[in-house]
């Protein structure tokens, strides 16, 4: 899986975004093995101890776990908590630049209205 650092976030952000962006979208499946901190700081350039920062995130979110000696592996059902945990950065993120939670509603309203006329 390719990381692109782009500069807008902190690195260990980007890093978290991307690898639970490709864990939602079923790029990496459950069980499948992450590089090494050690391994991912070297090919991104980055200091492990950012990597370590942006699995140890991922790890909070449910997204991956590690195992002493063996590796970092993609959790279980981590899609679907991960794409919940999308949904509320989005929303608070509209929140923030000032989406009034009736407007916030009939948007989703409208969304979901959508989806079910092309279905």
């Amino acid at each position: 899986m390719e990381i692109r650092l782009t500069g807008k976030k902190s690195i260990y952000e980007e890093i978290t975004e991307a690898y639970a962006q490709y864990i939602r979208l079923g790029a990496l499946q459950e069980g499948e093995r992450l590089p090494s901190v050690r391994a991912l700081a070297l090919k991104l350039g980055v200091n492990p101890n950012t990597v370590d920062r942006a699995y140890g995130e991922l790890e909070a979110r449910g997204l991956i776990r590690t195992i002493p000696k063996k590796g970092v592996f993609v959790c279980a059902g981590g899609g679907e908590s991960a794409l919940k945990e999308e949904a509320r950065r989005q929303f608070a993120a509209l929140r923030d630049a000032g989406l009034g939670e009736e407007d916030a509603r009939a948007v989703l309203e409208e969304v979901y209205a959508s989806r079910e006329e092309r279905t």
